[in-house]
């Protein structure tokens, strides 16, 4: 496997792999990118735009893009994970490296590294462990597979933030499902709580007692406003994910309970929020009391 990573090909150009490409280009690394978006009449300038800021070049498919390139990054949705590893699979060979960052089950990474590993490539699990910004490039990643410690020093030296934690692919992606149950959990269950108490006149009192019960979680401060607007900002994205979570429970015969009420509580929101033509970016400053009440306005 190289660790001279200096070509790289990102798939999926989203908040991810934005953000990846744009400090990989200015780490000096060759970046191309290619993202479903490019594809579409109406995305496609806008896409081209942003990579044109970035400082990285755009690929016309997933194909040409990783064709040569010592470094894959697969950032993409969950529910489209298999379908780039297919996609790049025939244009790898030994010596390029895959690093596969999207949140699905240690099942569907098993699935990913055969196809790339019978084309002679490696393959790296990995699992972003905190949201990308505000850390960027440094945010903390897990790594699993044969060659995950040997690829880590190659991506710290780049001023990633990666960690080789298993030899074994699904390791790392199964620590991130496992944390998924109760930091998505959490994020539910504010919603939840907060939408009943808002309806009661409640929320001054929910929040205090809460704040009293975990004085260093933040309840009396800015946690729900920050917790809510996770699932508004990127509810389609956590939804696939936590669904990712159950398939990962069921594996291992644990009926998802959790998870799926998790999945469905984030779901109504985002549903919610697009039958009243909300968006999480029309708000200057993001305020849950403010979705709540627009939420329950009559159309």
């Amino acid at each position: 496997m190289k660790v001279d990573l200096r070509h790289i090909a990102l798939i999926g150009f989203g908040e991810a792999g934005g953000i990846f490409g744009a400090d990989l280009a200015k780490a000096g690394r060759d970046v191309v990118v290619y993202d479903i978006l490019l594809e579409r009449a109406d995305t496609r300038m806008r896409v081209q735009q942003r990579a044109a800021d970035a400082g990285v070049r755009c690929a016309a498919s997933t194909l040409e893009a990783v064709r040569g390139a010592d470094l894959v990054i697969s950032a993409v949705t969950a529910s489209a994970s298999a379908e780039v590893a297919r996609a790049a699979a025939p244009a790898l060979a030994a010596g390029q490296a895959f690093l596969d960052i999207n949140s699905v089950s240690p099942a569907t990474k098993r699935v990913n590294a055969e196809l790339i590993e019978a084309r002679g490539a490696t393959y790296v699990d990995a699992a972003v462990m905190a949201p990308v910004p505000p850390q960027r490039l440094a945010v903390p990643i897990l790594l699993g597979g044969s060659q995950a410690a040997e690829l880590a020093g190659a991506l710290n030296a780049l001023g990633m933030n990666t960690v080789a934690i298993a030899r074994e692919v699904g390791v790392a992606s199964a620590v991130k499902m496992c944390r998924s149950i109760v930091i998505k959990g959490l994020e539910a269950l504010a919603l939840e709580s907060l939408l009943a108490a808002r309806h009661f006149g409640a929320e001054e009192q929910v929040l205090a007692s809460l704040q009293r019960s975990f004085p260093d979680m933040g309840w009396g401060a800015a946690l729900p406003d920050y917790l809510i607007s996770r699932i508004a900002e990127h509810g389609r994205r956590r939804v696939e994910e936590m669904r990712e979570v159950a398939r990962t429970l069921e594996d291992v015969k644990l009926e998802p309970l959790m998870a799926r009420a998790t999945a469905a509580r984030q779901e109504w929101l985002v549903e919610s929020m697009q039958a009243r033509g909300l968006n999480y970016q029309s708000e200057p400053a993001f305020s849950w009391r403010s979705l709540i009440d627009r939420l329950a306005e009559k159309k």
